[in-house]
């Protein structure tokens, strides 16, 4: 292997010992370099593309198929070589029905540098918005085949994503994980999960496969802990820090646009700190 490829296959092992290892870790997710950077410097041990992120950083809607495969790919490069630390890549749904979409974006994805990514069973289609259950497992064993052929350890995701689409069928969100599982996934998502006891029957329905859980949207307030506590592997935040910053954004523009005032001025982090961060100092 070249020195890139020795690079990416220390990534992948690394990424892959942090789900084997015991308890829990934080999976943030960054939209750019400068968001991977700051989320590198804070400790962080890996990344996670976000796809909504990405969507408002070019002025598109999310979940829609306006971002395409190429424009997620070149992102991820860009977050992949912004640090040291292993990313996993949001692949929406492979950007293809076929299950031959799924297994050539997941090969793409490798050749970005990435080393974990996650395809969904979601249609982008807001008629029929899930695929059905044999075309779903069909994706995901294509998906498995093609990272398996890979020479390192690519950890795929494979997501459920009814409660994202109004489908709060807690059963066949479990049917299709068990059978993810089956197939070969690495790692077990379902976004969308709202209460402690939905996502400790999703834990248990799929163990010992690891499970991700997008903290911020449940209904109740759950904490890290409250995850570590339910035997959740792994955590990520979906959109929510590019939203937080988003928001930030927009609020002080409207501030400065119908107050004439910059009252935000006094919270924002100095000049100086941002300079030094990206510098490397």
């Amino acid at each position: 292997m070249s020195s890139i490829d020795d690079t990416q296959l220390i990534k992948a092992q690394t990424f892959k010992a942090l789900h084997e290892r015991p308890g829990t870790f934080v999976f943030p997710n960054p939209w750019d370099a400068g968001s991977a950077k700051i989320l590198a410097h804070l400790g962080y041990e890996a990344l996670a593309t976000t796809s909504a992120g990405l969507a408002f950083s070019i002025g598109k809607p999310d979940g829609t198929g306006d971002v395409n495969r190429q424009e997620t790919l070149q992102n991820a490069q860009t977050i992949v070589s912004a640090t040291a630390l292993p990313v996993a890549a949001d692949l929406e749904n492979g950007y293809g029905d076929d299950p031959e979409a799924c297994a050539t974006t997941l090969l793409l994805a490798a050749q970005a540098g990435l080393v974990g990514g996650s395809i969904e069973d979601a249609t982008g289609r807001p008629d029929d918005p899930i695929y059905p259950f044999e075309l779903s497992v069909a994706r995901v064993k294509a998906a498995v085949q093609a990272v398996r052929s890979l020479p390192f350890p690519f950890t795929f995701t494979a997501r459920a994503e009814n409660m994202l689409y109004g489908r709060d069928d807690l059963k066949d969100t479990i049917r299709r994980l068990e059978a993810y599982a089956e197939a070969g996934a690495d790692v077990l998502y379902a976004p969308g999960l709202k209460t402690k006891e939905e996502i400790a029957a999703v834990v248990k329905a799929v163990a010992p496969r690891p499970v991700n859980v997008l903290l911020g949207v449940t209904a109740e307030n759950i904490t890290v802990a409250d995850l570590a506590a339910l035997g959740v592997k792994r955590i990520s935040m979906g959109s929510l820090l590019a939203r937080a910053a988003y928001g930030a954004f927009l609020q002080a523009a409207q501030e400065l646009r119908h107050q004439g005032t910059v009252t935000f001025g006094e919270q924002t982090v100095p000049y100086a700190t941002f300079n030094a961060l990206f510098s490397g100092a």
